[in-house]
């Protein structure tokens, strides 16, 4: 082969490979909107935001960048998103568990925020914007701050065990929404539960363990007579009731039981408690 010939196309096919490798080479560079995640725990729930966050950069910013009375995704990129941990009410707006897009619409002296169901859009729905999409729609009132705020910031502050208050900070403009949770209701729930004792499935775990594993009988049967009283009579209950009677002895009172049961499972069209009733007392009334 003529060597010049050659040259040529090993020279070809090495700028093939230099280039290549410069494609697959990218070069990372800081991002101009950064995303940010804040975390907030408001009384007993968490709530959380996921946003990118646009810098002024010398720019006047709302009423420019940001145009006044259009629908804005509150911040850059991929619309903003707010995840509530529970139940809440947004500025009075009850707001049910669930991710959802926090959209807003500036003006000079109040902000429409609008907390949007779908959150698959990549900025602003446009025109396919539904008002059944929308969970909840508020007005709230323009705030001025001394301090320039280079880039914006959602936060949350005046934390108390009932709600907090989200901010919405950029330039020299301050928007407060106020979130708040129903933390005594679920506070005085628990402390009920806590004061009330064990529940009726705590007591029959329990005592289904104690059964199984043939400890304590008379432990057993204390338990099992326990999750009855706090959570009434259940055929399954009674037919570990019944079979704990046997175990103890006590033939004439787990066929009485076992006969409670099988009633009980029958009222509710099951036929596996009866049919493994009869079985178990066939068997205690020979012992007897």
């Amino acid at each position: 082969m003529n060597m010049r010939i050659f040259s040529s196309k090993f020279l070809v096919f090495a700028l093939f490979l230099m280039s290549a490798n410069l494609l697959q080479a990218q070069i990372k560079t800081p991002q101009p909107s950064p995303m940010s995640k804040v975390s907030q725990e408001v009384g007993l729930i968490k709530v959380e935001v996921e946003y990118s966050r646009p810098s002024s950069k010398g720019r006047k910013v709302f009423g420019d960048l940001v145009p006044f009375n259009e629908l804005w995704r509150t911040g850059a990129n991929a619309a903003t998103k707010v995840t509530f941990g529970d139940d809440v009410r947004v500025a009075g707006n009850p707001v049910p568990k669930g991710t959802y897009a926090l959209y807003s619409i500036p003006g000079e002296k109040e902000w429409t925020i609008v907390i949007y169901r779908n959150t698959s859009f990549w900025g602003t729905p446009g025109k396919e914007y539904k008002e059944e999409d929308v969970a909840a729609q508020f007005n709230v009132p323009v705030l001025s701050q001394r301090e320039m705020v280079e880039s914006f910031t959602i936060s949350f502050n005046n934390l108390r065990n009932n709600g907090c208050d989200m901010e919405l900070s950029w330039e020299y403009t301050k928007i407060v929404v106020p979130i708040t949770v129903d933390t005594d209701a679920k506070v005085l729930a628990d402390i009920k539960s806590q004061l009330d004792g064990p529940s009726a499935n705590t007591y029959y775990g329990a005592a289904r363990y104690y059964f199984e594993e043939k400890k304590d009988m008379n432990q057993a049967l204390d338990w099992v007579s326990k999750a009855i009283e706090k959570g009434g009579e259940k055929f399954w209950i009674l037919r570990l009731k019944a079979q704990i009677l046997a175990e103890l002895g006590r033939f004439r009172d787990a066929i009485d039981t076992a006969n409670r049961s099988s009633e009980l499972a029958k009222a509710e069209n099951n036929a596996d408690y009866p049919r493994m009733n009869d079985k178990s007392i066939a068997e205690w009334k020979k012992k007897i």
